[in-house]
C-alpha cells in the first residue's frame, strides 16, 4: 500500500528530545512503520533549497500534520511568524488531518504568541496535553490507530471475529465441519448433533456474522484458507546440525485448516527425532518412545496456531536442529504474560477467542494456563531440560530441547570449543572414532585430568542412561 505521509512540526531545539524518540518509535514500531512514512527536518540530507520553502512542500505533500506545542515559539521570519505556526496554518488551509499535542498542564510560562497558537489550534480541534515523552507516544498511538480504523486499513474488531466479504460458505469444506463436530462432541460434550448444518454449527462457534464467514471460520473450515490469507501456514525445516544451514536439507510448506495444520507440523518434528524400541522383557510389544514427548511437541505447535497474530504477513516456523526444536509465531505475548510468567501458574490471555474455542472444543488446548506447565513438567520427567520461552522483535519462541547437554550446561561444565564440537559431531553420527575426531578439531590441546571427556580409541552417545539422561563415554 502506499504510505500515510506525516510531517512534525514542532520548535527543533526546545523539543530535540521528543522529535527523537518519536522518529524512532515510528520507525521501529511494528504497526507503525508498515502505514506511516514520517518527515521530520533533522533526519534529511543538505539540499539547495531554502527550508522555510521546504517545511511547506512538505506539508502540502502529508497526509497527517502532528503539531507539537511546547513552551517556545521559535525563530520569527520578517513577519513575525513562526515555522510551527505557519506549518499549522498551511495544513489547516488544506483541509488536512491535525493532531496537535500540548506540552505541559499549563500556560503561565509559555511564550505569548505559542500561548495564541494553542488557543487557535484549541478553537478548532481537540487538543492534547501530555507531560512526559511516554504519554506522547501513547497519545500520539492512540490517534493514529484510530485514524486507521476510520480509513479502513485495520479494524478494531478482534481478527478472528472479522467478516470476509468475498467468501461465502462454497469455501468452506463441509466434511471438515462434520469432523469437528464428531470429535467435538466425543471430547466436549458438544451441544449441537452430527446432522446440523454448517450454517447452524457456524452460528452456535459465533463464525457468522451479518450472513457473511468471519475469518475464523475460514481459517478453522475452509478448502483453501491460504487464498485469503497467504501467511496462514506452517513453514517446517530439518537441519542435521545445530545451525540454520542453506541449502535447508529438509523443508516442507504446510498448508490448509488449522487442525491440519497442527497435525501435519507435529507429524514432521515426530518424523525428525529419534524413536526407541525397547526390548519384550515384559509383552510381545516391544515398548517404543520418542526421544521428546510427542505432548510437549503438540503444545509448543498448537499454542503458536492458537494464538499467533494473523495480522502479521509471516508464518509459523517450526525448525528441527540436532540438538533442540524451535517453534516460532508471529505476534508477541500478550499483557501480563511474560516470558518468565509461563514457568509458573498463570492465567490464560487469548488473541484469537474464535479459533481458541474451537481448539478447546476439540481438547488440542485447554484454555486454562497449563499447557506450559505441563510442557516443562514432562520435560523433566523424561530427562530433558525444560523448554525455553523466548520473546523476539515481533515474534514469540519456544525451544524445546533434544538432549540434557544444552549450550548452556556446557559452558558451566567448562567445555572448550574441541569438546563441543565433538559432543555435535557425536549427534550427527552417534559414534566418532578418535582419528574423525582429531580431523574435525585440529591437533588435541592436552586437558587437565577429571574434564567432562577423556577421549581413548573411540567416543559413542549412548543414548538414555539408566536415569533418563544421555551419558556420554
Amino acid at each position: 500500500m502506499t504510505p500515510i505521509h506525516l510531517f512534525i512540526s514542532g520548535v527543533q531545539k526546545e523539543l530535540a528530545s521528543e522529535r527523537a524518540v518519536l522518529h524512532d518509535w515510528l520507525r521501529d514500531d511494528p504497526l507503525m512503520r508498515r502505514f506511516f512514512e514520517t518527515f521530520m527536518f533533522e533526519y534529511i540530507p543538505a539540499r539547495d533549497q531554502r527550508p522555510d520553502e521546504l517545511y511547506l512542500e512538505e506539508v502540502e505533500r502529508a497526509d497527517l500534520y502532528v503539531g507539537l506545542f511546547g513552551n517556545d515559539y521559535g525563530f520569527e521570519d520578517a513577519e513575525g511568524i513562526s515555522p510551527t505556526e505557519r506549518e499549522f496554518d498551511r495544513a489547516t488551509a488544506l483541509h488536512k488531518t491535525r493532531l496537535i499535542f500540548v506540552k505541559g498542564s499549563g500556560d503561565a510560562t509559555r511564550h505569548a504568541k505559542m500561548r495564541a497558537l494553542v488557543r487557535k489550534a484549541g478553537d478548532q480541534l481537540v487538543r492534547r496535553r501530555f507531560g512526559s515523552t511516554p504519554e506522547l507516544i501513547s497519545a500520539l498511538y492512540a490517534a493514529l490507530v484510530q485514524h486507521l480504523e476510520e480509513r479502513g486499513f485495520v479494524q478494531g474488531t478482534p481478527f478472528d471475529d472479522r467478516v470476509e466479504e468475498a467468501a461465502s460458505l462454497e469455501d468452506l469444506d463441509p466434511e471438515a465441519v462434520r469432523q469437528f463436530v464428531r470429535r467435538a462432541r466425543h471430547e466436549r460434550q458438544f451441544a449441537l448433533p452430527e446432522s446440523a448444518s454448517v450454517r447452524e454449527v457456524l452460528t452456535h462457534l459465533n463464525l457468522w456474522r451479518d450472513e457473511r464467514l468471519t475469518y475464523g471460520a475460514l481459517l478453522l473450515f475452509g478448502r483453501d484458507p491460504q487464498r485469503f490469507f497467504p501467511a496462514a501456514e506452517a513453514r517446517c525445516m530439518h537441519f542435521h546440525g545445530s545451525e540454520i544451514q542453506r541449502p535447508v536439507p529438509f523443508y516442507r510448506v504446510f498448508k490448509g485448516p488449522l487442525f491440519a495444520l497442527v497435525d501435519q507440523a507435529v507429524d514432521f518434528v515426530l518424523s525428525k527425532i529419534n524413536y526407541r524400541v525397547g526390548t519384550r522383557a515384559f509383552s510381545n510389544d516391544a515398548p517404543g518412545a520418542y526421544e521428546v514427548p510427542p505432548e510437549i511437541v503438540r503444545e509448543a505447535i498448537v499454542n503458536a496456531v492458537a494464538h499467533r497474530d494473523y495480522t502479521q504477513p509471516a508464518a509459523i516456523q517450526v525448525s528441527v536442529f540436532s540438538d533442540r526444536i524451535e517453534v516460532r509465531n508471529p505476534g508477541g505475548l500478550l499483557p501480563p504474560l511474560t516470558p518468565e510468567s509461563l514457568s509458573h501458574p498463570h492465567s490464560s490471555v487469548i488473541r484469537n477467542h474464535r479459533l481458541a474455542e474451537a481448539l478447546y472444543l476439540t481438547r488440542y488446548i485447554e484454555k486454562y494456563g497449563t499447557g506450559t506447565l505441563m510442557m516443562i513438567q514432562e520435560a523433566s520427567a523424561h530427562g530433558l531440560p525444560a523448554p525455553e520461552f523466548e520473546a523476539l522483535p515481533g515474534e514469540f519462541m519456544v525451544v524445546v530441547w533434544r538432549d540434557w547437554l544444552t549450550p548452556a550446561l556446557m559452558q558451566r561444565l567448562g567445555l572448550n570449543e574441541r569438546q563441543r564440537a565433538a559432543v555435535t559431531l557425536l549427534r550427527l553420527r552417534a559414534q566418532i572414532t578418535n582419528a574423525e575426531y582429531q580431523q574435525a578439531t585440529g591437533p588435541p590441546v592436552r586437558q587437565p585430568r577429571g574434564t567432562l571427556m577423556s577421549w581413548t580409541n573411540q567416543a559413542s552417545w549412548n543414548g538414555w542412561g539408566p536415569d533418563g539422561a544421555r551419558t556420554m563415554c
